[in-house]
């Protein structure tokens, strides 16, 4: 009895125009109506921020508030750090952010984080009115002045907690990986204690930021998380 031989099927053509996505990936990402909305939210929750804060920190300016006593503070120099200070802080967000916009779901938390920890700032700073150590020396931004052509009084009561420090933090929480994170941690160490030599902070501020930036993450990551489906089988 013959047997009869069928050949095996010819594999499908691939159309390479349309590469498959990547998990992780943008295009991915945003096939995710989940994902849009909360990218969409967090934009607006940030853009809704704009018009708020110069009112709010000219409030903040205007209060009177309390000077603390700060033996640590005491035992540092001061000096207009202001350079360095900025250069440190504008180099690890350049860096983060080209870390961060090829990882759409780690962007979308830092954006959450970064939002959460503008409100975490702004009710610290409404509860705690207080004045500025007797030695500040202004710190002065060199992109920022420069863009809005800043003339007005600085602000100066702006003190509990310190936003530089925490985004620094905020900004090693968001890298992957030991090298990238402990390069991040000695950066976000050298701002806290520049803050200090210029008096722009007390102690207390630059050591409460870390926890400050790690509870806006940790937020950000339970706001972000995405959630599984449930299979029919475990129904």
């Amino acid at each position: 009895m013959a047997t009869i031989l069928t050949p095996p099927p010819l594999p499908r053509p691939v159309d390479s125009s349309r590469p498959p996505f990547r998990r992780g990936s943008w295009p991915a990402a945003w096939a995710s109506m989940s994902f849009r909305l909360r990218l969409g939210a967090v934009v607006l929750g940030l853009l809704g921020l704009l018009p708020v804060v110069p009112g709010f920190y000219h409030f903040i300016q205007a209060r009177p508030g309390q000077r603390l006593a700060d033996p640590l503070l005491a035992l540092l120099p001061v000096h207009d750090v202001s350079a360095l200070t900025f250069a440190l802080i504008y180099g690890a967000i350049a860096a983060t952010l080209a870390y961060l916009l090829p990882r759409p779901q780690r962007l979308l938390q830092a954006l959450w984080a970064y939002y959460f920890l503008q409100l975490m700032r702004m009710v610290t700073l409404w509860l705690l009115p207080l004045e500025p150590p007797a030695a500040l020396v202004i710190l002065r931004d060199p992109v920022m002045d420069r863009i809005f052509e800043v003339t007005t009084q600085p602000i100066v009561r702006d003190l509990f907690f310190s936003g530089h420090t925490a985004t620094m933090v905020l900004l090693t929480l968001a890298g992957r990986g030991r090298k990238w994170r402990w390069t991040l941690g000695l950066m976000s160490v050298a701002v806290g204690l520049l803050v200090l030599v210029q008096r722009v902070h007390y102690s207390y501020d630059v050591l409460a930021a870390p926890f400050f930036a790690w509870a806006a993450y940790w937020l950000a990551g339970r706001t972000t998380k995405q959630r599984m489906p449930v299979s029919s089988s475990a129904q």
